[in-house]
């Protein structure tokens, strides 16, 4: 047994995990943009929004309802093949889809099985990503690659969209899914030369010499969370901060129509504010790394986060640009708070179970953010759009201050398990 990434290996490991970053990410720009693509062609074919609402679903349902089972998969499985497996899975079905429309034979259909074999894909590489970057990365280092996740995610917003429509509109369609599958390459090729260490499995044989089950397993992620009052308590935080941010982002139209007395340019220029401040976020918390301890970073940022959406929601109707701030400080320090976020699940989680306990985790924010757009539109209608931001800050920054004065939270990273694995079983 060793235990990575130790002294020795650190830079050689970082190094492994920087190249396959880079290729991870050239494939996530290009699946973004041809999701784009794929939704702009339903809105231009179908002109319905049941129809777009219905690929919204297509594209979310995986992740909840087979999130935890791909996660349990991911911690039997090599992580390594699962990654190259749902790459090259995706890849084929882009493919097949482009031959469709070079033949003028794609519909409707079509696109919501490629919309359904990608969310099934992304169920199980996002996990399998994640774990990975446990045993490559140093812990001292973890949450500067959370920032650089946060980095891609803010260039990702700003450029995806009207990358994609560029491409749209000098493309044919079979050429923009051809992208997606150029994109995918390089994501491969670093798989298969770089050795990606395995954790060593804890469930031991059983009599009859069988291992433990898919649900046993998955069971144990579940008694894990629930068994430790502090994580439990930091997740049911991030469940709903996600509830109350996900209502408040989708009626940020409403806000600019309703409340700016705005159009598409202030809608544009809000969210480009927001993308601007993602980005400064991410390569500042990839330079800086935050505070020793990664949680009080993380809940300061909170509590000043809730505070910038509180400031967005009381601005004045003819203070447009007071938002505009505001929202650049917003997307700033959500950048930071996500990748720190990151950066502390990876820490305290044990390698062998990060697979299925960050796909429940994952599941359960997606499954209760309908449930924060059910309440946020009756009362964003009953008391205004400006005042659900001023509620959803109020409750962030609530649980930024509350959780600072919690010693099991702040001090949660103190519980760690040591990253083991088997020197065997690098692939």
């Amino acid at each position: 047994m060793s235990t990575l990434p130790s002294d020795e290996r650190a830079s050689s490991t970082m190094r492994s995990f920087l190249v396959l970053w880079a290729g991870q990410a050239c494939s996530l720009l290009g699946s973004q943009l041809v999701q784009f693509a794929l939704v702009w062609w339903l809105t231009k074919a179908t002109g319905s929004a049941t129809m777009l609402a219905l690929a919204s679903l297509t594209a979310l349902l995986p992740q909840i309802l087979i999130g935890p089972f791909a996660g349990t998969l991911v911690d039997r499985w090599s992580r390594k093949t699962v990654m190259l497996v749902a790459d090259g899975t995706v890849a084929v079905a882009t493919l097949v889809l482009a031959v469709l429309f070079w033949l003028n034979l794609a519909a409707v259909w079509a696109i919501y099985v490629l919309l359904l074999i990608r969310a099934t894909g992304a169920a199980f590489h996002w996990p399998a990503m994640q774990a990975s970057t446990t045993l490559m990365v140093p812990q001292k280092h973890l949450s500067r690659v959370g920032g650089m996740n946060q980095t891609l995610a803010g260039l990702s917003g700003m450029f995806i969209p009207p990358l994609g429509a560029l491409a749209i509109e000098a493309l044919p369609m079979q050429a923009v899914l051809a992208i997606d599958v150029a994109t995918a390459v390089p994501a491969m090729a670093t798989l298969l030369f770089i050795a990606i260490p395995q954790p060593a499995r804890t469930d031991a044989p059983t009599t009859v010499g069988v291992r433990s089950s898919v649900w046993s397993e998955m069971r144990a992620g579940l008694h894990f969370i629930l068994g430790w009052k502090a994580l439990l308590t930091f997740s049911l935080m991030g469940v709903l901060i996600y509830m109350f941010g996900r209502a408040a982002n989708s009626l940020t139209p409403l806000l600019i129509t309703k409340h700016f007395n705005g159009g598409a340019l202030e809608l544009g220029g809000l969210q480009s504010a927001a993308g601007i401040g993602a980005v400064i976020g991410g390569v500042t918390l990839g330079i800086w790394g935050g505070f020793r301890r990664r949680t009080v970073t993380s809940l300061l940022a909170l509590a000043l986060d809730g505070l910038a959406i509180i400031a967005i929601g009381l601005s004045p109707q003819n203070a447009f640009a007071m938002a505009v701030v505001f929202i650049f400080i917003v997307g700033f320090l959500e950048a930071m708070l996500m990748g720190l976020n990151g950066a502390i699940g990876l820490a305290i989680i044990p390698p062998e179970m990060q697979g299925r306990v960050l796909s429940l985790l994952m599941s359960v924010q997606l499954l209760m953010a309908p449930l924060g757009l059910l309440i946020a539109g009756p009362f964003a209608d009953t008391f205004g759009v400006p005042m659900w931001w001023v509620l959803t800050g109020a409750v962030i920054s609530l649980m930024g201050v509350s959780a600072l004065c919690i010693p099991s939270i702040v001090h949660i990273e103190d519980r760690r398990t040591p990253v083991v694995t088997q020197p065997s079983a690098h692939v």
